[in-house]
């Protein structure tokens, strides 16, 4: 069992910048790829980025690619989404999710934990 809780989310700008972490409960965190998703209103929720094991491998939607990082400090159980460049268009509530593989996994299916999710709003 993994719990999830993300933090990090506001109110910015257009062309600022935010770093959501997400704290994971449990001692086999580094067991876990980790992903970022999003959801807007009335939207169906989308993959943002994935991190494997290490962080050696990182995925990132083709609408965030350059402007996000995602990275993992398995010591502290934390993931990191880095968002930088930020548009009106990235506002929606930000998950952190779980998949119980060591590989980097693109998509929804697979992930098995989800945080509660953390709201993200840009202004132009």
């Amino acid at each position: 069992q993994v719990q999830l809780v993300e933090s990090g989310g506001g109110l910015v700008q257009a062309g600022g910048s935010l770093r959501l972490s997400c704290a994971a409960s449990g001692r086999t965190f580094s067991s876990y790829c980790m992903g970022w998703f999003r959801q807007a209103p009335g939207k169906e929720r989308e993959f943002v980025a994935a991190t494997s094991w290490d962080g050696g491998t990182t995925i990132y939607a083709d609408s965030v690619k350059g402007r996000f990082s995602i990275s993992r400090d398995n010591a502290k159980n934390t993931v990191y989404l880095q968002m930088n460049s930020l548009k009106p268009e990235d506002t929606a509530v930000y998950y952190c999710a779980a998949a119980p593989t060591r590989r980097v996994v693109l998509g929804t299916v697979g992930y098995v934990y989800w945080g509660q999710g953390t709201q993200v709003t840009v202004s132009s």
